[in-house]
């Protein structure tokens, strides 16, 4: 599922549905399936909103999703941020 940002330019890709249902926001205000944009009021992030490629996760919820087109504004499900998914590490090759 693709969803937009209300109030920035963030764009992402639901990868991991969690079990319950739950908001998803971007910017303090809830992400929709079309691209039009209502306000560009945003609550940003904390890190400088949203980063192309990188995969955020909720780990009570259990939601992962995948940023496609990076924005001004913090993803929050249900209220918590989201974070960044660290990068598995490599077996060494030796």
């Amino acid at each position: 599922m693709r969803l937009y940002s209300a109030v920035c330019d963030s764009e992402i890709v639901v990868i991991r549905m969690p079990a319950s249902a739950v908001e998803l926001s971007c910017g303090g205000r809830p992400m929709t399936v079309d691209s039009a944009r209502i306000s560009t009021v945003t609550e940003p992030g904390p890190d400088g909103g949203t980063r192309l490629g990188k995969r955020y996760v909720d780990t009570e919820s259990g939601l992962e999703v995948l940023c496609t087109r990076a924005g001004a504004g913090a993803l929050a499900v249900d209220g918590r941020p989201l974070t960044i998914k660290a990068a598995q590490a490599l077996p060494a090759s030796d």
